[in-house]
């Protein structure tokens, strides 16, 4: 809530001083003209947003599009709609005029699919698969018309032998077991230096076994149930696919012992993974991490950029110039040092190959809903003299 609270007071900052930027004049290598610079709101704005943080997902739409100067039509995820109805509400209690925020609630096909089609909508902003992305570039590449995808991710986390086990693998588990794990940018795939992977793993094992799992409203739970019905059984369905293939459950893997209701999974560890492997190459959302060993820093970066995806990327690792090679050699368009998952509005947010294009957050996602005008003037008494005056005989 309080993610979404800034958001909005930032773009607001943003609001005002993008007044202060109209007319930003250009230099010209001749004295005859004059020429600025017009920052425009690109039109009607679709956003389709995603169940995992529905408010928040929302709020990085919403916030700088209603800065740029757009009006928009929000459609949530048809699991997770109504704290964007309550948005809504809260739009006409402060008194934003009818028309500027619309917020339709229903299913993709039904609700989605029009936003991207329609003549009127002049661009569509998007978060969630990679799948439906592809739909919705598809129905917008019809009209010609811009589109910003934040899509999926199996983002590595790179774990160097010269580091604090216990404070690498606190971050190793924030980084896929957070908000069950349904996260775009979830550093899935955990590489340990062979050195220390036994006892990284014994670690992460004995962490993971004292992590709360219970009803999000009690005291101290730190992993919740997953969305739906269908994600549950989507991921099981992952886990039962890795254990056929080959790889070792170590930990986790099934409902928790206590829980006998609800869609809740164990955190879940799996090693002796191949890179062919579903589990490897495959979107789960869910908690559960799949683990493999390296020797070089070359190996290691090969391994984290064998995937179609790009979203974001992470290294840890005392060594600074070793952190900074990597943050270079990583495909994606987040890098994360000695951490996984802090997130600032301030900074940009987007993803490389399938994990979508366009960035959010920060500037960048203001300048999603502008279009730029240039503005010349002639300034000179002189005609243009290009062509031959006619007589005036």
């Amino acid at each position: 809530m309080e993610d979404a609270a800034v958001c909005f007071e930032y773009y607001a900052d943003l609001a005002e001083s993008l007044d202060e930027k109209q007319r930003s004049p250009i230099s010209l290598p001749m004295e005859n003209f004059k020429s600025h610079i017009l920052k425009e709101p690109i039109g009607v704005v679709g956003l389709i947003t995603p169940w995992n943080y529905p408010l928040l997902m929302a709020t990085w739409k919403v916030a700088p599009s209603l800065a740029a100067g757009c009006t928009a039509v929000l459609k949530p995820s048809e699991l997770a709609s109504l704290t964007c109805l309550e948005l809504g509400a809260i739009c006409i209690e402060v008194g934003l005029p009818p028309g500027v925020l619309n917020i339709i609630t229903g299913l993709g096909p039904e609700a989605g699919g029009p936003l991207s089609s329609h003549p009127h909508v002049d661009k569509v902003a998007f978060t969630g698969s990679t799948e439906t992305g592809k739909r919705i570039m598809t129905a917008a590449a019809q009209m010609v018309k811009p589109v910003s995808l934040e899509l999926g991710g199996k983002s590595p986390l790179i774990v160097f032998d010269d580091v604090d086990i216990d404070k690498a693998v606190e971050w190793a588990m924030f980084g896929i077991f957070a908000n069950a794990g349904q996260v775009c940018s979830a550093t899935s795939r955990l590489l340990l230096h062979e050195k220390i992977a036994k006892q990284f793993l014994d670690r992460l094992v004995a962490w993971a076994k004292n992590i709360k799992v219970s009803d999000p409203l009690e005291e101290g739970c730190r992993l919740g149930s997953v969305v739906s019905e269908g994600q549950y059984e989507k991921i099981k369905k992952f886990i039962s696919t890795a254990r056929s293939e080959g790889a070792t459950i170590l930990y986790g893997g099934a409902r928790p012992q206590h829980l006998g209701r609800g869609f809740f999974i164990e955190p879940t560890i799996i090693t002796d993974v191949s890179t062919s492997m579903q589990i490897w190459r495959e979107e789960v959302f869910g908690p559960v991490v799949c683990v493999k060993e390296f020797r070089t820093e070359s190996e290691a970066v090969e391994l984290a950029n064998d995937t179609h995806y790009g979203l974001a990327g992470a290294v840890i690792s005392n060594d600074e110039e070793r952190c900074e090679r990597i943050s270079k050699a990583l495909h994606s368009g987040i890098v994360w040092i000695n951490c996984s998952q802090p997130t600032f509005v301030q900074a940009p947010w987007g993803g490389n190959k399938r994990s979508g294009f366009g960035r959010e957050l920060g500037q960048w996602g203001l300048d999603n809903y502008l279009t730029v005008k240039q503005v010349t003037k002639y300034c000179s008494d002189e005609p243009w003299g290009w062509y031959q005056p006619p007589s005036k005989l």
